[in-house]
Formats: structure tokens, sequence, C-alpha cells
């Protein structure tokens, strides 16, 4: 090691456990010549170094288990590119259910498995028991084998990685702490740390569970936390022999393997024990926190009917390393929205080792190309409202977030910490009408009303089906209002307002004030950075609406490439209230409430009326394929609207009917049809896009149309009124994978399960099947919307 601090460096990465040590790796291998990484104390000597280091491949979507695909190819070939052992153990894993919804939610896995290539079948109880002798079997009811899943040795991947880093000139300094983060105009201009100060480009935050302290010297936002996680070791225990599977036992909490000839039982517990910020100081070193028996005896008796031979194990210790864990379980990877050239890699929340190799080269990616290698908006660090970066709230949900790695995914699954940050304006109104809340964003948001305050969950037809049911009857038949209040809305202001709009939105922008557009924000790659709606308000004045949970995210972008304009942008979200109002007796309700005005607005027009008195602006357009408008107030006025709608006949309708609707009428929504890996060609919204260029992404969408892009989302509509469609399912043609579906419901319009999906090379009418939970239901492509009422088209 290199006893002088260089003067400059393109990167500094801040951490050397897992994520510090691919990043350094993979921004060396990328041809950044003069990466440094600076560690406080030593290489993985934070949480890396306890790390059981389970390397399971599949999880929720398909980005993040190609992310974790390539760990495994990295972590073979550093073997070969090193001659470092780096300890990798292929002996697969096994998950085991003991009640029947466990044993539906490893059969969607085992159906999410097939359709991104990875090896897992369904094995019975006894074979289970052939697979793990040392298991009781006896309330087993079937399991999944994933064979080619393993572990590997956390301190030797991480030496492995930081020989092959060094060999391309990158340079590592060990016992350099880091005392500040040097900015310039909201940019990284340099790292102080106890050795001295280093100029920089760029940083990559990868410090573990000291990131949210060390993002704050920067003036960032790193919401998350340390909790403690256990795991208990034991001395040698006859019938190991050799290396076992990973024995997933999540109905008990609990993961178990051999150990050096013993067992290695470790616990995600329903709640967590949080580490306050400050507990773990500077002198955290290859360091655990104290045994905690009286904590992990409940986890313990699961463990002993699981493994009896555990009563005559004789125990090493009871483990008890910290480890960092986010607001909603998945890490945080990307640029912040606060401060330019500050890249996160951190908040893994467990399986850092797992997705490490994979979460580091995407991390360097992004620094030296500006995008992640594929779509991962899912763990993008702009996705947390800035209320979840508070202490009093890390404190309460961290905890339940170790808890949740292990419970079964019911559809409709609601986090219970935390709660009631932001309220909507009609809040006190929709509990009043028996509002049932769900999070986004922060927002508690009504997802329907009525019914039972805490409804058991399942994978059947869900409790709330008959509430969903009148919803979308009031808006089909009558009229409903959708709050869409917790949609970001940005004001763009000042004389350039249209010159900026034509170069950062790919639609019609330069229409005429009163005008309403919907467009897709693209970036280089022609691919989509977010989807919006804007309301030209005035000559220089246009008002954005924005994804509920990427007003950070689309603020920075939109800020981001503001620069050369004369234009401010305001952030506007609280002060103004939305409501959709939907359906055939709309347009009297808005005449009996003083607003006939509204009436003579053509499709995708916005104007002003008054309504019970106040000032709104109403835009002429539906989500839901049923007729009307969303109307935009000021918030405190929002009571009194409402107030008037309802009086004269409009009924509210939470988030489940709007998504049963708008899957009906064929919407592409972003994080399900649109991402950053499909263009506006893919999805069918190639309408929508100005054919003379001149906006980000446009020669990119050219190149696309040349090479033959077409649209691949498709509709479906099932055979079966009790198949039960989640999303995410594999789409079958023949005996061939040829999609995936995107988002679900029923549609009670259509009066079967509906769902949309991409799927290439398929026709109108065409007859496929959909795996769900590992069994088929046949269903029909429909190539466009599968409702759409006259008049309620979305045009341009």
């Amino acid at each position: 090691m290199s006893e002088t601090l260089p003067e400059h460096a393109s990167v500094v990465v801040i951490g050397g456990g897992i994520m510090g040590c691919s990043t350094l790796y993979h921004l060396a291998r990328m041809g950044v010549g003069d990466a440094v990484l600076v560690e406080r104390n030593q290489l993985t000597s934070g949480t890396t170094w306890h790390s059981a280091a389970q390397v399971r491949a599949l999880r929720h979507s398909r980005n993040l288990t190609r992310m974790i695909q390539y760990s495994v190819d990295l972590y073979a070939q550093l073997e070969e590119e090193t001659g470092q052992n780096v300890g990798w153990i292929q002996k697969g894993s096994l998950s085991i259910a003991t009640n029947p919804d466990r044993l539906t939610h490893i059969r969607r896995q085992e159906a999410l498995a097939h359709a991104y290539g990875i090896d897992a079948r369904s094995i019975s109880a006894g074979e289970a028991k052939e697979r793990w002798p040392l298991m009781n079997a006896e309330d087993v009811l079937g399991a999944v084998w994933s064979p080619d899943d393993g572990r590997v040795s956390p301190s030797d991947v991480c030496a492995a990685l930081a020989k092959a880093a060094r060999k391309r000139n990158a340079r590592i300094f060990e016992q350099t702490g880091v005392t500040g983060i040097l900015t310039e105009n909201g940019r990284v201009r340099g790292v102080e740390t106890t050795r001295g100060t280093i100029r920089c480009d760029a940083v990559a935050l990868c410090a573990g569970l000291w990131s949210r302290e060390v993002g704050a010297m920067a003036g960032a936002e790193v919401p998350l936390l340390a909790c403690e996680h256990f795991y208990l070791l034991t001395k040698p225990v006859e019938g190991i022999t050799g290396n076992m599977p990973t024995l997933s036992d999540h109905d008990n909490h609990l993961y178990i393997r051999d150990d050096s000839g013993g067992l290695l039982v470790g616990c995600f517990e329903p709640m967590g024990k949080p580490i306050a910020p400050g507990v773990l100081d500077e002198n955290f070193e290859f360091r655990l926190l104290p045994e905690d028996w009286d904590h992990f005896e409940p986890m313990m008796m699961n463990a002993l009917h699981r493994l009896p031979a555990l009563e005559t194990a004789e125990v090493k210790s009871l483990l008890n390393g910290p480890e960092s864990f986010t607001a909603d379980g998945t890490f945080m990877l990307g640029e912040t929205a606060e401060t330019r050239g500050l890249f996160l890699g951190c908040g893994m929340n467990s399986v850092g080792m797992a997705s490490g190799g994979g979460a580091g080269m995407n991390l360097a990616h992004c620094i030296v190309h500006g995008h992640t290698a594929y779509d991962l908006s899912e763990a993008d660090a702009k996705r947390f409202a800035p209320v979840f970066n508070s202490v009093e709230h890390l404190m309460a949900r961290a905890p339940e977030i170790l808890g949740t790695h292990y419970e079964i995914a019911f559809p409709g699954k609601q986090l219970k910490t935390a709660r009631g940050l932001r309220h909507l304006p009609l809040h006190k109104d929709y509990v009043a009408a028996g509002a049932r809340f769900g999070q986004v964003y922060g927002w508690e948001r009504p997802l329907y009303f009525g019914g039972e305050a805490t409804p058991a969950l399942t994978f059947g037809r869900p409790p709330w089906f008959d509430q969903v049911r009148a919803e979308v009857a009031a808006a089909h038949e009558r009229a409903a209002i959708f709050d869409a209040s917790p949609f970001g809305k940005i004001e763009v202001q000042g004389p350039d307002a249209e010159a900026f709009l034509l170069r950062s939105c790919a639609g019609y922008m330069a229409r005429k004030p009163g005008s309403v557009i919907y467009t897709a924000v693209l970036n280089d790659r022609g691919t989509f950075e977010s989807d919006i709606t804007a309301h030209r308000i005035a000559e220089d004045h246009y008002r954005l609406f924005v994804g509920t949970a990427a007003i950070k995210r689309d603020l920075a972008w939109f800020r981001r490439h503001a620069e050369g304009f004369d234009v401010t942008l305001t952030d506007s979200t609280e002060d103004y209230a939305v409501l959709g109002l939907m359906g055939p007796e709309a347009a009297r309700i808005a005449a009996d409430c003083g607003a006939p005005e509204l009436n003579d607005l053509g499709y995708f027009k916005v104007g002003p009326a008054h309504i019970a008195g106040h000032h709104v602006r109403a835009a002429r357009m539906s989500y839901v394929g049923e007729a009307g408008w969303e109307i935009t107030c000021r918030a405190e006025n929002a009571p009194a609207i409402y107030a008037a709608l309802t009086g004269a006949g409009a009924t509210p309708a939470g988030l489940y009917a709007q998504t049963a609707m708008r899957i009906e009428k064929g919407f592409c929504a972003m994080g399900h049809e649109l991402d950053g890996d499909v263009t506006p060609i893919e999805t069918g919204l190639d309408f929508a896009i100005r054919k003379t260029g001149g906006f980000i992404g446009a020669e990119a969408l050219t190149a696309r149309r040349v090479a033959g892009a077409e649209n691949h989302v498709i509709s479906l509509t099932f055979d079966d009124a009790e198949a039960v469609p989640l999303g995410h399912e594999p789409i079958h043609a023949g005996d061939q994978i040829v999609g995936q579906t995107t988002s679900a419901a029923f549609g009670f319009r259509i009066g079967a399960p509906v769902a949309l999906g991409h799927a290439k090379g398929l026709g109108d009418g065409q007859r496929v099947q959909v795996d769900i939970a590992r069994r088929l239901f046949d269903a029909t492509v429909t190539l466009g919307p599968l409702f759409d009422r006259e008049g309620a088209r979305m045009k341009p």
C-alpha cells in the first residue's frame, strides 16, 4: 500500500466491504485507471467478514436475478483471473413449505425461475428429507430445489477483487477514515480523510452501516439503519459429512447450512432489533455485538423443531453481527438527488454477498456511463421520500424490514411501522368513508373502501374483491372520485419553458395553452426515464404531473437538464389536490356543482372553472376508460369540493379499482410495462413521440425504428374466472415461454381476470397459457385495450 494519497482521483470509493471492493474492481475494469478506495479500518472489517454469504440467484424481478447471476459468474472468473480461491461451494438450496400459502409462494417462485432461465423444480417432502437427512420433515408439505445456488467465502471474494483491481492500477488505502466530502454548487469535488484530501470527480459511497452519516457530509439523504442479525454456530454434529445445500425454512424464519462439520442456523425474526446511530463507532472493526439469547430463544425453539440433532449439539457461539436495512428492503444504487457525483452502493439488506458482484458492476457502469447496465429503478437511490430519512422512522421501520425477508409475498401486504407519515388533504373524509390505506412514497392512499380493517391475506380471490367491484361499478355506471393528489407536480416557468420541455420531453410540448400533453421522458438510449402528463397553463408556464414515487427522481432529472435554459422548476406537490371525477354521470355532477363549462372542454384540454365556489383547473382525460376530468385545486379547498361532488352523487374509489380499470384500458405504467430497458416503440406509445426529433433520445429511437422494433405489450383475458394472476407470471405459447405478465387484476367490466404483459410474436386472438404457481391457465391475447368506451381513448 502506498503511503501517500494521490492529490486527485477520478473516483473515490468509500468503504472496503463487498460493495466497495466490487465497485473498485469494475471501475478499473471499465478503464478508470486512477480509481482509489479508502477504508477507515481494514477491508471487510464492517459487515462483510461475518456474512453467511449465501448466493441464491432468484429474486422477484428479472434484472435483480440477472444481477446475482452476474455475481456467480464473476466469483468463478476471479479464481481464474487472480489465483485467489473464493470459496465457492455450489450445493444448491432447498426451500420447504409447511403450510399451503407457503407452498403457493415457493411454487410462484419456481415459475418465476423458469421465466428467468434458472433451474428450479418442485420436489416432495420425502425427496427434501433425502437431501437434508437431519431435517424433521413431518410437517413439510413440499419443497422447491434449486441446484445452482451456493455460497462463498466473503473475505476471500474481497481479497480476489482487491487483487484484481490493483493489477489494473487501482489503489487501496486502509486505515484511512473519511472526515468530510467537499462539494461546490451541489457537486462532489473531493474527499477529506485522516491522511489528507483527494480531489475527485465522483464518490462511490459503499460505507455499509455508516453510509447514512457519510452521505450527510455531502448533504445527501441515505435512509438506512443497522439492525442486529443473529446466527448460531455449533461444533461438529454427527450426520454432517461434507457440504450440504442451504435449507430455507422460512415459515420458521430460519436458514440452515453446514459449517465446518457443524451447523449454522440463522434467522430473520419477525421483528428485529434496531441499532441507534452512533452506537457503532469508528472502532467497530471485526467486532460483534453481545449475544442475546432471550431475543434468539423463539428462533431456537423453531430450530429445535426442524433439527432434532440440535438438542445434543454443542454450541460454539451465537453470532450477533449488524446489517444495514432500508425502508423498503431493497438496496440503494445510483446517483443521489441532492448531490451530483455522489453515488450510493449501500443498504444491502443482508444480501450483500449475493448482490455485490453485480451491484458493484452496475454502480461502476452508472458512474462511467451515466446509467446502470440494465434497469434497476427498484433500487434507485432517489426513490425514498425525505421523511424516511428520519431516525425515528428508520428505528421503527428497519426492524420490520428485517422480518419481511422471509414473509410470504401475499398480494396487498402492507407494512405496519412508520405509517401515517403523510396524509392527503382528504384523509379525514376518507377515514369517515371507511378507507383502507396503503403507503406510497410516505403518503397514505386509499386502496379501497369498506370491508375488514385487517383482512386475512391470500393468494386466492382477495377479501376486498366485492369492495373493488362496487367501486368499479360506480365509475362505470355512475361516477367515482379517484384521488391523484399524491402524484408529483412540478411547475416549469420562464421564457424558455417551451424550449426546455421540447428538449427534455419527447411529446408534442409546443401545443397551445389550455392543452394537456402526455409525454415520455427519455434518456440518450431512447428508453424511459419517466412518463408524465403536462398542462400548458400559459406560454411560459407548464405544470408537470409525475408518478407518486417519482417526484424526487424526476425533479432531479429535469433540474439537471435545465442548464442553459431560462426556467425555474418548483415542486408544488403538496400545494394542490387532484380529484379524478370519472363516469357517465360526471357531466351532470359537474353542472350541478356549478361547473357546466367543463362539458365544453375537448379531450386533452384543460380549463378553469369553479366548484363549490372554489377555483379549479380541470383536464378532460381518463386513466380508467371512463369519461371525466382530473380536477386540480388548492389543497385547502379539496374538502369543500369533495363534499360538493359526493353530495351530487359521486362515490370515492381507491387505488385497486383504478389499477384494475387501467389494465382493462391497456394503459402502461412505469415500473410495470415501462422502464429503463424499453422504448415507446416497444410499448405502443410511439404515437405520442415527435417525429421531428430535437429531444433527448431521438437518435436512439430512430435507430430502433430502422432496426424494426415493434410493440410487444399485449392484453390477456383469462378463461377461468377463479384465476388470480398477480404480475410477473410466465406466458407460454405451446411449450415455449414467450413473455411475462407485468400488471394483473380482475377486470370487472370484462367479467374475467385480466393482465398486461410483454411478449413478442403473438397475434390478436392467439391462445396462450399463463403459469400461476405451476398451474397453467388458458388466456386469449388482445393487441390493444380490453375495454375502451367511446371518447375515453387517450390522444396526444
